[in-house]
């Protein structure tokens, strides 16, 4: 049994459990018995199915998720990058040119890179600084086929969801090009039901129970199924169009209406998810690149990064999101085994994905993956010594890849604040003059009121600070109606922003006894040791890998000593006091923590990842996880490389210890500068991108 069988079998349905008795059946995972391939598509689109011609050259050019073809002889990084226009040029193209693939395309130029930005409306923010821009319906197979027939590219990298999967899984496998991160990935992720159908029924991920459905009367059976409160999404939609909280039988209608106008390509299948009272979300970036010390393919994570939706649409990220060392040894566990399910056992399967995850306690859920760089690592254009995009690309081409931490920082949203095109910005000097910041404009044709039109990234020696500093310099950028330039003859003067103050007290000091130093590398809490998740873990002597993000700045010059073979490896101390920033944690309400509860059972790390499984008290980092090297100082990643355990992720104070402590903390929602909550609803709202 799945981690969420109990689950399932509470809400009255499982996978191989007929209905209750009296209930309806629900259309869900797979398809329906001898519906051919091309109606199947056409009833998911909301569409006449095709009839004569159409229909052969529509089941030729759809590919059931089952049937994703094997990447083609060209599969793998190039041997040599050329020059961009020219005929020995490293070809690349993105389909799907928002902010997110313009810096994905940056990025490739910077590695002189020939890129072709795709996408459904001209000047779209990428095709602004790409080589060549074809604006096409990429939902159309024949037009997306004759697209990239014209420039015979090298890769073909998806940006987006609403694509004719089975065009690019044919040019695969007719050798034409290699899409990324596979043909099977995007086959796969085009939408939600492929997502569940790989995370719940091949990896046996622990999921939220769900049900999918095709009519009202469907979808009221199934929101009844699963319980209230539920979640509503259509099957393929991004950024939140289109998905509702269900809080009782009264929003079923609501619900179903704002699924079928908000999804990315008409159709109405959508899922019913239950809820969650998860305590955080968190994205995890998860890379496959290729090792260069060993020809192969090695998985690396970055340090977590924790959002903040308002209305289920992402306003603000930021990086590290602290996590108790139990719930992150668990999701990289969970991230790895998805990402290397999309690769082919070879070369196939690189590039960065997007795991997102529900935390409660030490438990984690796996919610969605997009592979391909997150919205919600924008942040890491600050934090990182290399950028998701930066990764990405990297990853592509076979080159060696950094996920090294450079300081704790945060992102915010800048929207477009009124319905126009060609509209402008005021006071992005004022926002810049707050300390650490800096401003991306995305150069969008086309605002509306609650579009992402830019965003805000900020830096600071702790978590807290960046997020303030971020959200203080975006509220500052103010949308107006476009007119022609200006030239200012006497700027007018502005004293420089004051840094935000927070609106919460410092918590108090740790109780007496802590130690003030860090903790020393053989160390161990005392008490009972949790159980983790999979099995028993290696016995004395195992190495312990670092956990993800690189080794984060801060702490003391010297290595700890590396644990002999008598001694059991530690468990890794974790910074205290508010989450991104060291500092002390103030004592839990109502005593300490009774004792851990064990998390979701841990399975087996995916086929091809390298080295044992270390760590006595948490499932991960999972085998194939690449250690790597010292802060500020990038040096080669060979295999089996390992690193000591890493302090506090704050940028380093000389001569000020950084406190830590060997207790195990107990997880809590992470305060906002505001004093809100972070725990939020999964539902994004539509009308953003």
């Amino acid at each position: 049994m799945t981690p969420n069988d109990d689950e399932r079998g509470r809400n009255g349905y499982s996978h191989d459990r007929p209905p209750a008795e009296g209930a309806t059946e629900v259309v869900r995972l797979g398809s329906v018995p001898g519906e051919p391939a091309a109606a199947q598509s056409a009833r998911n689109a909301g569409v006449p199915a095709p009839t004569g011609a159409d229909a052969a050259r529509a089941a030729e050019q759809t590919v059931p998720y089952d049937a994703a073809t094997a990447p083609g002889p060209q599969a793998g990084p190039p041997s040599v990058l050329g020059t961009p226009l020219s005929p020995s040029a490293t070809r690349v193209m993105l389909l799907g040119a928002g902010e997110l693939g313009k810096e994905v395309i940056i990025a490739f130029q910077r590695l002189g890179v020939e890129v072709i930005a795709v996408d459904r409306y001209a000047n779209a923010p990428g095709q602004q600084v790409a080589h060549h821009a074809e604006v096409i319906d990429m939902t159309d197979p024949v037009a997306l086929r004759a697209v990239i027939d014209k420039y015979r590219p090298h890769y073909v990298v998806p940006e987006i969801e609403a694509i004719a999967t089975g065009a690019l899984a044919e040019a695969e496998a007719d050798g034409v090009a290699e899409v990324i991160p596979s043909a099977k990935a995007v086959v796969a992720t085009m939408d939600r039901e492929g997502i569940r159908r790989l995370a719940d029924e091949e990896l046996g991920l622990p999921t939220s129970p769900y049900l999918f459905a095709d009519t009202l009367d469907e979808l009221k059976v199934a929101a009844e199924q699963v319980g209230f409160p539920c979640v509503v999404k259509p099957v393929m939609s991004s950024s939140g169009k289109g998905q509702s909280v269900l809080r009782g039988p009264d929003d079923v209608e609501k619900a179903w209406e704002i699924a079928n106008t908000g999804a990315r390509v008409s159709g109405q299948r959508v899922i019913v998810e239950g809820f969650i009272d998860f305590d955080y979300e968190i994205t995890l970036l998860t890379i496959r690149a290729l090792d260069p010390a060993t020809g192969s393919l090695t998985t690396h994570f970055c340090a977590p990064i924790g959002h903040r939706q308002v209305d289920g649409d992402y306003v603000e990220s930021w990086q590290p999101h602290e996590m108790p060392e139990f719930a992150l040894g668990a999701a990289t566990s969970i991230a790895a085994r998805v990402a290397t399910a999309f690769g082919d056992g070879n070369l196939g399967g690189r590039g960065v994905f997007g795991v997102e995850l529900f935390v409660k306690g030490d438990d984690v859920y796996f919610s969605e993956v997009s592979p391909r760089p997150h919205d919600t690592g924008l942040v890491t254009m600050a934090t990182q010594r290399l950028s998701e995009f930066e990764m990405h690309a990297r990853a592509i081409l076979g080159l060696p890849v950094d996920v090294t931490l450079a300081s704790p920082g945060a992102s915010a949203v800048i929207y477009g604040g009124l319905d126009d095109t060609a509209i402008g910005f005021e006071n992005v000097a004022r926002a810049l003059s707050v300390p650490e910041t800096d401003v991306r404009l995305f150069g969008k044709p086309e605002s509306h009121a609650r579009r992402r039109m830019g965003v805000v990234t900020a830096t600071a020696d702790d978590v807290q600070t960046a997020r303030r500093r971020a959200k203080s310099a975006a509220a500052m950028v103010t949308p107006v109606a476009g007119h022609p330039v200006e030239r200012l003859t006497e700027p007018a003067p502005f004293a420089p922003s004051p840094e935000p103050v927070p609106r919460r007290g410092t918590p108090p000091p740790p109780p007496a006894g802590r130690p003030t130093g860090p903790a020393p590398r053989g160390a161990m809490p005392t008490g009972p040791r949790p159980p983790a998740p999979g099995g028993p873990r290696p016995g004395p002597g195992g190495p312990v890998p670092p956990p993800p993000g690189g080794p984060r700045p801060g702490g003391t010059a010297e290595r700890p000593a590396q644990p002999g073979p008598a001694q059991r490896g530690p468990a890794q101390s974790g910074p205290t006091g508010q989450p991104g920033g060291p500092g002390p944690r103030p004592p839990q309400p109502g005593g300490p923590r009774p004792g851990p509860r064990p998390g979701p059972q841990g399975r087996p790390p995916a086929p091809g990842a390298r080295g044992p499984v270390a760590g006595p008290r948490r499932p991960g980092p999972p085998p194939g996880a690449q250690p790597p090297g010292p802060p500020r100082k990038p040096g080669p990643q060979g295999a089996g490389a390992s690193a000591p355990g890493r302090p506090a992720p704050a940028r380093p104070t000389a001569g000020a210890p950084t406190a830590v402590t060997t207790e195990k903390p107990a997880p809590q929602p992470t305060p906002d500068a505001d004093g809100s909550d972070d725990r939020t609803q999964v539902v994004r709202s539509p009308g953003s991108d």
